[in-house]
């Protein structure tokens, strides 16, 4: 039995190169999921043609797998129920049941890979789904499931808020992330978490702690303040790295974003306020920054076009000011991954990300360089084994990379937006999952 298949790209797109590579022959192993070999074929070749092993994607566009990489799968819409109601109202059972529908969306719009930063509620239950969706014979239609577990914050700071128990964390023992308080209680938290499964460490560096202020001083209630000290900051990311970890932050202010440069955090998530510190912009840009910046473009645009606001919403205005200030300083020079937090939109409209970027002026080339490899940058684990279904390489399609590829129909130079949704197909460590524009059955 032949253990490899042939896929025909009339363009391919690399994302080393950011170029359309014509008429190329990618062999997949059925074995190992992996990609074998990456050639140039004749459009002629009658033999691999007619070869019932070879998936012929000549009319389409093939990419790599796109990767998103701030999702949450135990969240939905917030259109739909907000996020209190969400973690207060739904049961564990019924938020676990929308994760493995938000799975296969996501699979389906041909995103193979997503890092999941926090359950907000939903207790250990992204360990159990990464079970479910992992190896090659997953229970359900899958992708590569990178999860954080419960993130962590500082007591008080995080949701649900009681509105009778003004001192308990969380309602009715539901807790939106793990509270940690000092170096050691940090220590614990990263232990604990990564004893739980944790593929990486999410923190909140800043959030608007004040809340309770809202009716008598609305400013201060929505003002993000830094949360833990350096101490703090510096024993969270150092447990994690000891660990092999890398650990994401959510900050916005500039002051929480300078602090978690100088103690190299892997990743920051939003940074909204990017374009008031050049200085910062300039930072990241340094060659021996390994910082991530991941701008959540699409979240600030759904919450700002759901208030029917979207020329003037403070959030979204201050996010893509930030966005066009980075482009400034020269592509290439800050690291950048795609990352909607997804969750607060529908997931399946994963690419919204991607789209909002080429609106604010960044070219396809790079954002979908930033949407593949820049995934796997950002998500590639400190150390790497090769053994696990989420220890190769992904993002790129090369030899001894990750079999994650999908075919868009469509032109990527005229018409980025619409082209990225042209979704036809999609395989998954070397197993198709959606041909010709329809799902596959497992």
């Amino acid at each position: 039995m032949k253990t490899t298949s042939n896929i025909l790209a009339g363009k391919l797109f690399d994302p080393q190169s950011r170029k359309l590579v014509p008429n190329q022959l990618i062999v997949v192993s059925r074995t190992t999921g992996l990609v074998v070999d990456v050639s140039t074929f004749s459009p002629d070749s009658d033999a691999l043609l007619d070869d019932p092993d070879t998936v012929d994607l000549r009319h389409l566009i093939v990419v790599p797998g796109f990767v998103d990489a701030h999702v949450h799968f135990f969240l939905h819409s917030y259109a739909e129920t907000s996020w209190v109601d969400q973690v207060t109202k739904e049961s564990l059972a019924e938020r676990t049941v929308r994760a493995t529908i938000h799975a296969r969306k996501t699979l389906m719009a041909g995103y193979t890979a997503v890092r999941d930063l926090g359950t907000e509620g939903a207790e250990d239950a992204d360990i159990a789904l990464r079970k479910c969706l992992s190896g090659p014979n997953a229970m359900i239609p899958g992708l590569r499931y990178f999860t954080a577990n419960r993130a962590i914050v500082t007591t008080g700071s995080y949701g649900p808020k009681s509105s009778i128990r003004l001192n308990t964390e969380g309602i009715e023992g539901v807790i939106g992330a793990e509270a940690a308080d000092g170096p050691a209680d940090c220590i614990r938290a990263v232990r604990r978490q990564i004893g739980a499964g944790a593929d990486l460490i999410k923190i909140y560096a800043d959030y608007p702690i004040r809340s309770r202020l809202g009716t008598l001083s609305p400013r201060v209630a929505t003002r993000s303040i830094p949360t833990f000290n350096n101490e703090e900051l510096k024993a969270l990311i150092d447990t994690a790295h000891a660990a092999g970890l890398k650990i994401a932050a959510h900050a916005k202010t500039t002051p929480a974003i300078a602090n978690l440069l100088k103690l190299r955090i892997d990743s920051i998530e939003h940074a909204s306020d990017l374009h008031t510190s050049p200085a910062l912009i300039q930072i990241l840009a340094d060659p021996e920054c390994s910082t991530t910046y991941v701008p959540t473009l699409a979240a600030y645009y759904a919450m700002a076009q759901r208030s029917g606001d979207i020329e003037t919403d403070p959030s979204w205005l201050a996010s893509s000011k930030s966005f066009r200030a980075v482009l400034a300083m020269g592509l290439g020079s800050v690291s950048i991954a795609c990352g909607g937090d997804t969750g607060v939109f529908p997931h399946g409209d994963n690419a919204l990300e991607m789209d909002l970027m080429h609106r604010l002026g960044a070219p396809w080339e790079w954002v979908l360089r930033w949407g593949t490899l820049g995934g796997w940058e950002c998500i590639s684990p400190r150390v790497v084994s090769s053994e696990g279904d989420n220890d190769v390489p992904f993002g790129c399609i090369h030899p001894g990379w990750a079999a994650d590829i999908v075919g868009l129909a469509g032109d990527l130079e005229s018409d980025f937006p619409k082209t990225l949704r042209r979704v036809e197909f999609v395989m998954k460590g070397g197993r198709v999952y959606k041909q010709d524009g329809k799902e596959v059955p497992m």
